[in-house]
């Protein structure tokens, strides 16, 4: 099984492979957008590899719509992440 991913990942694992905070992962999974369970005597949240990636291609489909329902328009570029996260400082 070299070269397969875990079975299961716990929260923190699944925050840095969607890149956001544990505490997120935390409300994805509560709220049940994120199917997980609860594991031994202290409860470790666990997201098995199937379900993350199928969360993960459930949230293309749901993006690939909301582009499609919400066509682009120039007045979105003040508010889109093409904006440096950083400021510019002044030289």
């Amino acid at each position: 099984m070299a070269g397969s991913p875990p079975r299961f990942y716990g929260l923190a694992d699944v925050a840095e492979v969607l890149n956001i905070s544990p505490a997120q992962v935390y409300a994805l999974v509560r709220r049940g957008d994120l199917p997980a369970i609860k594991i031994g005597g202290r409860g470790q949240w666990r997201v098995e590899h199937t379900e993350l990636e199928n969360y993960i291609a459930n949230a293309y489909e749901s993006t690939k719509q909301y582009i499609q329902e919400h066509p682009y328009s120039s007045d979105e570029l003040a508010d889109s992440e093409l904006q440096p996260d950083e400021p510019v400082l002044d030289s």
